[in-house]
């Protein structure tokens, strides 16, 4: 398989409903771990609480870098994470089936 020079990582917010429970992730494959989740196959703790509504994501070239984002957002104060999602996303609608939407109509 020959090396890319570019690669994708995303760190992402989870959530089971606005102003509810809160899952941060990272994944080299946002539309595989997305179908996990969505299926209530990606983790214990999000089948458990039924996070399914991607509410926000930021991507990355370089793995290190998107380790790092997703440590900072883990330590973050809650209302800073919820700044952060309504800063971006006010109506916490789910990103995803915006994004699978525009991917499966390439």
């Amino acid at each position: 398989m020959p090396k890319r020079d570019y690669h994708n990582y995303w760190v992402y917010i989870l959530t089971n409903k606005p102003n509810g429970v809160l899952y941060i992730g990272f994944t080299a494959g946002l539309d595989d771990r997305m179908e996990r989740h969505s299926d209530g196959n990606g983790s214990f703790f999000t089948s458990k609480y039924r996070l399914k509504r991607l509410v926000y994501f930021e991507e990355f070239q370089y793995v290190e870098d998107a380790i790092k984002r997703e440590k900072q957002l883990k330590n973050w104060r809650r209302d800073w994470k919820i700044n952060l999602i309504e800063k971006e996303n006010p109506n916490w609608d789910n990103l995803w089936e915006r994004l699978d939407s525009e991917t499966s109509s390439e």
